[in-house]
């Protein structure tokens, strides 16, 4: 599966649109405050930990988006767009949500 954050990819042809298809997650449990109470501990350092949370959460949100892709028989996601957004009463939630459109190419 192509996965481009462009409207197409280069050399290749878009035959059909399938559709709008995207990919969700939600960590939870205090990630930010355990990160920011953290952050007095780690000086010019990175928070190796918090960036793998981050990772998976992405990397979980695009795998759910390709599986829908490929449900609707795309080869390819164009214009895919990534986004992070903390929720919950006090930001203790993280949300990763992606979103692009299902193509094939031909």
């Amino acid at each position: 599966m192509i996965i481009s954050t462009t409207h197409s990819v280069e050399g290749q042809k878009i035959a059909e649109y399938l559709g709008l298809v995207s990919g969700e997650t939600i960590m939870g449990a205090n990630i930010f405050r355990d990160f920011f109470a953290g952050i007095r501990d780690i000086v010019g350092g990175r928070a190796g930990s918090y960036e793998k949370v981050l990772r998976d959460g992405r990397e979980q949100a695009i795998e759910e988006m390709v599986q829908e892709a490929k449900s609707r028989g795309a080869n390819a996601i164009v214009g895919v767009n990534l986004n992070y957004s903390a929720l919950g009463a006090s930001d203790s939630m993280l949300m990763v949500a992606v979103s692009g459109t299902a193509v094939r190419l031909g």
